[in-house]
């Protein structure tokens, strides 16, 4: 045994206790002693019964993620569990926290299984790209079945402990005392000469085979398209327990983890896991104390306004909403109120709780209403001047230490910061729309924002449930700048010959849910035709510009809230290609005397993915970004770009930096400004590194 693996025995139970904090992830000391312990808990005649448990806040919560991608040294899970399950003395496994992963299959090779009632156990593999590997796709279908088993795995869903024992899954739910219960329990299997209960010898799961079948052939229809090849593998391992025998079944198992786990997928899932916990660890950390924030303040009750004053009332945080006029006040309250009625309409709150955090809103026209809040957010109009003005009235209104943050996608926060008295107090806090749900949230530190004022930002994006990515002054900071570079390279490629649907087809088929011209239709192109009119004083002539878009706004074609973008929306059609902005495409190309030429999927997807690589790239260099990864948690969480490639830095390591240069520069004669290579390049090239060892690992 090792010193992570505790043996302990009590009145003929062997107690054997699992201690590796914080998660007690299953590493191979813990899977060396749990083989040890429980060949000695066998071998040992006077113990009648043996409880496996786990000391701390969970019983393991999965795997050693830090083994994935390597070689595995012995035991592996699939061994310790295959021990466990030929006990010849019952086992228990008392869960608390969460079981989840390597941890569940765990507790599944024991003969029973109690769990405290707010205990959660899930197999959440495939968010890894990966599939259990210990044994689950086996045991869970022999106990529930096909259909439940995959609802599980397909899903990676977690279950209550409640809903486990509704299953099956767990024969007791525990309110409190769980070692207590487990060893009263284990107790009371001696005295009855209680059997062990192998799960692979249960059959419960199979008494309709044909359902069983049925359930296969519609998730493995559910899930023929995707793109993560483990969720098909965890549809064939759950009609193998059906067909084979269970030891061929958990050789199948293996074959399809091992397989899946080298893959690119698995790799990009596995960096992105990685990449957000990264993200989280900035050098302002250090050194820094926590600002007290009790209380928020919230200026602008439009959209922004309200997403974001609704977040900070779900983490519990009274809000003082400000707004201009009384008129823009109440339709700011009207929205926050009926999005709460609409979540308790759906079931995903109570009245009760919707009625507790109405009453930590309070709404005013006053400013000084904000005099003692610990924080604010200024949320008004994306315009410097108006921004300004604010950010003069909180300076004279703000208490001495307050925070004051800016939510603004683009502009200048030291410029900002500038114009009033405590620039150390200023901070960008970039939400993204809807900002209730959206998770990501780039925090801007400018030149003079104060190490503590930085941290505290960290701090409260845990509360508000939001990913955190630090991001330096900037035009667009890190996200809205890859963004453009995304965004220019398809509207190169529109005035070339492909069509906006052509476009949009081939980013959906790479992983996008939408394309980049369905985005710019739903978030409206008012946007960024504000951002274009705001930057065209200092836009080099020489640069190619291409303004279809400024032409279709001109129009008063705005995307889904005018009816018409680059598609036309309503009357129950879906959206389909607008023709009049198709003329206005060809209009440009004769004015410009481009002859449009084919573009296939392929090329679309590398000329948007290498634009997207070389602004990161850029950014690096600048020093508005920290680290590669930081760049793909932010198009992870707010761009939407598919988890399962990783995100553009990933994906360019993934392609080949050489290959990713090397396309640049074939574009380059095109525009020879925007395609040249970031320098990054060769540096990274020259000395055989990729994107991934600047991450700081």
């Amino acid at each position: 045994m090792t010193a992570q693996v505790r043996y302990d025995v009590t009145d003929g139970v062997a107690l054997i206790r699992i201690s590796n904090p914080p998660v007690n992830a299953l590493s191979q000391a813990i899977r060396q002693g749990l083989i040890d312990a429980f060949e000695k808990a066998d071998a040992d005649d006077d113990i009648g019964a043996i409880v496996l448990m786990a000391d701390g806040k969970t019983f393991p919560a999965g795997a050693d993620v830090r083994e994935f991608g390597r070689p595995r040294a012995a035991p592996i899970l699939s061994d310790v569990c295959a021990r466990i399950e030929a006990c010849t003395k019952p086992v228990l496994a008392a869960i608390h926290g969460h079981a989840l992963g390597g941890g569940f299959e765990l507790a599944l090779a024991c003969h029973y299984r109690i769990a405290l009632h707010d205990a959660t156990m899930g197999l959440p593999e495939v968010n890894l790209g990966v599939l259990p590997g210990g044994g689950g796709t086996q045991r869970v279908p022999r106990i529930v079945g096909a259909n439940a088993a995959l609802e599980m795995m397909v899903t990676g869903k977690p279950i209550s402990a409640d809903k486990a024992a509704a299953m099956g899954l767990i024969e007791k739910v525990i309110h409190k005392n769980l070692e207590r219960a487990a060893l009263a329990s284990a107790r009371n299997m001696i005295a009855q000469s209680t059997p062990p209960r192998p799960t692979c010898d249960r059959r419960e799961g199979f008494d309709d085979p044909i359902q069983f079948s049925e359930a296969i052939k519609s998730w493995r229809a559910r899930v023929a398209g995707n793109f993560v090849p483990s969720l098909r593998c965890i549809v064939d391992c759950v009609e193998a327990a059906l067909l084979l025998p269970f030891e061929a079944g958990i050789a199948l198992e293996r074959q399809c983890f091992d397989d899946c786990e080298t893959g690119p997928q698995a790799t990009a899932l596995r960096h992105a896991f990685f990449a957000e916990r990264r993200a989280a660890k900035v050098p302002e950390l250090e050194g820094a104390q926590l600002r007290d924030v009790s209380t928020i303040g919230v200026v602008g009750a439009g959209t922004m306004g309200v997403g974001i004053a609704i977040s900070c009332l779900d983490a519990g945080f009274p809000v003082t909403l400000v707004e201009r006029d009384d008129d823009g006040l109440t339709r700011g309250i009207a929205r926050i109120k009926d999005n709460y009625e609409k979540s308790v309409g759906k079931g995903r709150i109570d009245q009760s709780t919707a009625n507790d955090r109405l009453s930590r809103l309070n709404g005013t026209t006053d400013m000084g209403r904000l005099s003692d809040v610990d924080l604010v957010i200024e949320a008004v109009f994306e315009d410097e001047t108006v921004k300004r003005d604010v950010f003069q009235h909180l300076d004279k209104v703000l208490r001495p230490g307050a925070i004051l943050a800016t939510n603004t996608s683009y502009l200048d926060i030291d410029a900002l910061a500038a114009t009033i008295s405590r620039p150390e107090d200023v901070v960008g806090y970039h939400f993204f729309s809807p900002a209730h749900i959206m998770k990501l949230l780039e925090i801007v530190v400018g030149e003079k924002t104060h190490r503590d004022v930085v941290a505290t930002g960290f701090a409260l994006a845990k509360k508000l449930r939001k990913v955190p990515v630090r991001a330096g002054v900037a035009d667009g900071f890190i996200g809205n700048r890859v963004l453009a570079a995304y965004r220019l390279a398809a509207d190169f490629m529109l005035e070339d010959g492909a069509s906006p649907a052509q476009i949009d087809a081939a980013m959906r088929a790479y992983g996008f849910p939408l394309g980049p011209y369905q985005v710019l239709d739903m978030a409206g192109l008012d946007i960024s035709w504000a951002r274009r009119k705001r930057l065209a004083a200092t836009r080099d002539p020489d640069d190619r510009y291409v303004a279809i878009g400024d032409r279709m706004c001109e129009e008063g074609w705005f995307g889904q809230k005018s009816g018409r973008g680059y598609y036309v929306h309503g009357h129950g059609l879906g959206p389909v290609e607008n023709q009049d902005a198709l003329a206005i495409v060809e209009d440009e190309r004769r004015k410009k005397n481009i002859t449009p030429r084919h573009f296939e999927a392929d090329e679309i997807q590398q000329r948007c993915l290498n634009a997207m690589a070389n602004e990161g790239a850029r950014l690096l260099q600048e020093g508005v970004a920290l680290r590669p990864s930081d760049i793909d948690v932010v198009l992870l969480y707010g761009y939407g770009f598919p988890r399962f490639r990783g995100g553009p830095m990933m994906a360019a390591d993934q392609r080949g930096l050489l290959a990713v240069k090397n396309a640049l520069l074939s574009y380059q004669p095109e525009e020879p400004k925007f395609w040249a290579p970031s320098p990054l390049f060769d540096e990274l090239i020259k000395n055989g590194r990729h994107f991934s060892d600047l991450n700081g690992d």
